[in-house]
């Protein structure tokens, strides 16, 4: 489960959505919220859309929000029965599936962004109920069985307490085995083709690593040229390994709002030289490894002409960053941001 906030805000005050997904069937539930839900007000949203509807989950997968590692939350699932799994911080790839849905779910608004105008919320059943009953990446074959399995599940319960019970047992285990079985194959085949691109690192404790960061700059570029390269920071020491692809690491005090555990792909190794002098530069980092690009100089103009329209263009030279890495930025998005460029 996520959230995807940032939404126009709609007529009823909501401008965010809770997105919970099944990850043995893939079924998708869109909940509207606000921003401003409360814990208590999101556990009533739980109980009465999820719960109700389709059981206690046996365990959950989320990223480390703060609403779902506050005391509150895992006091509720641990009531329940139900086991609580956070993703490694700053690697989505850990419930791909959910980003997925996420990514689906932001086109479907966005293709119909001027039909819903502020009322999106209304919407929101038929876009779960188009989802649900759409193509999934479990293929067809699968689902047909899952259908066909439930609905004879479903029929065998009207028969006697006795019968029924030994019977959709067992019928319950073939259906687990079956789709456990092609998922688990799914599974392994997206691994696979991760894994070609993937190399195997591992660190020892005690060693130096760079720490990487993830730039942004609050606007958008005209096309995809000028992308500036990946910047690191640090050294910093390891001090644990947490799993087969993570490792804790001791970071500073300025950075101790900072979950300290980091995903193999965010880090890189530091070979000591005495003679390699690295020039500090200051960087205010924001809570998720983020920080912001600042516009510091125009130095040139243009004109972008297109078929129907011209786009005016200057030339941004970014702090931090040397000549070489300026880019083309739109006009007018940089005045807006930047208005004292232009006095």
């Amino acid at each position: 489960m996520d959230f995807l906030f940032g939404l126009p805000r709609t007529s009823r005050g909501y401008d965010g959505i809770w997105i919970i997904v099944d990850r043995l069937t893939k079924t998708a539930r869109f909940i509207p919220i606000k921003a401003t839900s409360t814990l208590d007000q999101l556990a009533k949203l739980y109980v009465d859309r999820i719960v109700s509807q389709h059981g206690v989950p046996v365990s959950i997968v989320s990223d480390r929000d703060p609403r779902f590692t506050s005391k509150f939350w895992p006091s509720v699932q641990k009531a329940m029965g139900t086991k609580l799994k956070f993703s490694t911080a700053f690697h989505p790839q850990t419930d791909g599936q959910l980003e997925r849905t996420i990514q689906t779910l932001e086109d479907m608004l966005r293709a119909r962004a001027l039909q819903f105008k502020e009322n999106w919320d209304t919407h929101l059943s038929l876009m779960e109920f188009a989802y649900n009953n759409s193509y999934q990446s479990i293929g067809l074959e699968l689902v047909q069985v899952t259908s066909d399995n439930i609905k004879l599940i479903k029929e065998n319960l009207k028969i006697s307490q006795d019968r029924q019970k030994s019977y959709a047992d067992k019928r319950r285990r073939d259906l687990e085995f079956q789709i456990g079985e092609q998922v688990f194959l799914r599974l392994s085949r997206q691994k696979s083709y991760a894994d070609k691109r993937r190399r195997d690192l591992k660190f020892q404790i005690g060693e130096q690593v760079f720490l990487r960061l993830s730039p942004w700059r609050g606007v958008l570029r005209f096309g995809r040229k000028g992308k500036l390269s990946p910047r690191y920071i640090g050294p910093y020491q390891i001090i644990e390994r947490v799993g087969p692809a993570a490792y804790r690491l001791e970071l500073p005090t300025e950075l101790a709002r900072i979950h300290d555990v980091f995903h193999v792909s965010m880090l890189r190794k530091y070979i000591s030289d005495p003679s390699h002098v690295l020039q500090v530069q200051p960087i205010e980092l924001k809570e998720d490894l983020g920080y912001r690009e600042e516009a510091v100089q125009n130095l040139k103009r243009k004109e972008q002409v297109l078929r129907n329209k011209t786009i005016r263009l200057v030339k941004v030279l970014w702090r931090h960053h040397g000549i070489e890495e300026a880019t083309w930025e739109s006009e007018d998005q940089i005045r807006r941001s930047y208005p004292t460029l232009f006095t």
